[in-house]
């Protein structure tokens, strides 16, 4: 099934969905990546949070299974926009969801505020894969539950 894409603010999200979606972290940031810390950290509350996600993009996948494949988050801050929570499930992983999610991600950045800065916080073997999204390191690599991470801005 090709992947579909979507974005909602959370605050306006099936709580289906939105179950399904934090499950996807879970699973990854959580278990897989065994970094036993709360993934739920209470920003996806905050006003103008927006998710967005892909369903889809496997061959195998249902098309009745709306079960999110790939999300991501966007949170407005004081002096520009973050992306966080990234992820994708390991069927899609190296097929371009992720990659097309991304870029929506920027470009709904982009269309609320074209001169304002989006940061996001990577996991170091990732930086070369947001580099190619136009990001650039922009402070010194730190520890974040066990895994280091390289503080990125755009624009």
């Amino acid at each position: 099934m090709p992947a579909q894409f979507h974005a909602a603010p959370v605050a306006q999200m099936d709580p289906v969905t939105l179950y399904r979606i934090l499950q996807l972290r879970t699973d990854t940031f959580v278990v897989e990546q065994q970094c036993p810390y709360p993934e739920l950290d209470g920003r996806d509350l905050e006003p103008g949070a927006v998710m967005l996600w892909a369903v889809g993009g496997t061959a195998d996948q249902e098309a009745d299974d709306a079960a999110p494949t790939a999300t991501l988050r966007v949170l407005q801050e004081p002096e520009g926009f973050r992306i966080g929570r990234v992820v994708a499930s390991p069927e899609v992983r190296g097929t371009g969801v992720a990659g097309e999610l991304m870029r929506r991600g920027v470009e709904l950045c982009v269309a609320q505020s074209a001169e304002s800065p989006v940061v996001l916080d990577a996991q170091a073997p990732l930086q070369g894969w947001y580099e190619s999204f136009g990001f650039a390191r922009s402070r010194e690599t730190f520890m974040e539950d066990g895994i280091p991470h390289v503080p990125m801005r755009r624009g």
